[in-house]
């Protein structure tokens, strides 16, 4: 089995069954064609980093599915330029380190933040003892050698 995830951003102006029927097109055409659909995730409207078509902003959506040939691809991608609900797609092929770091992501091992409350004994502070730094040991400074007499001074003795 091939590891795909494709990405795509359908079109923000349309009615919310609309873009729910937009995703589901493309599940349903994954699942035509014997793949195995491993993750659905609906990310929302985001702003966009540059207008596309004059938009701003748009529905993410994210598939991960399970190939047996990968010929679905090709497919896929035609179908998803020729909607005009879709503003852009990506397709990627996953490896071994992308389907664990996707599993790993969805299990909630990555992105989760945990915030420190006043309370919490883990949390440092600047005036913990943890924080505190010992003194550095006094460094013995080297005996100055006995100068060498100048010739000026050598003559005077």
């Amino acid at each position: 089995m091939r590891n795909y995830e494709v990405t795509f951003i359908v079109d923000p102006v349309l009615s919310g069954d609309e873009i729910k029927k937009a995703a589901e097109t493309y599940k349903d055409l994954l699942k035509d064609e014997e793949c195995s659909i491993v993750a659905f995730d609906d990310l929302g409207l985001k702003q966009l980093a540059y207008s596309i078509k004059k938009r701003n902003s748009g529905v993410y959506h994210k598939i991960e599915f399970e190939s047996p040939t990968g010929a679905i691809i090709p497919k896929l991608e035609l179908s998803l330029r020729r909607d005009e609900r879709i503003i852009r797609f990506l397709t990627v092929a996953l490896d071994k380190y992308g389907v664990k770091y996707n599993a790993d992501k969805r299990n909630g091992l990555i992105g989760k933040v945990e915030k420190k409350t006043k309370d919490d004994p883990k949390r440092k502070t600047l005036n913990s003892p943890a924080k505190q730094t010992p003194a550095p040991a006094p460094v013995e400074e080297p005996k100055a050698a006995e100068p060498t007499p100048t010739p000026a001074k050598a003559e005077e003795e």
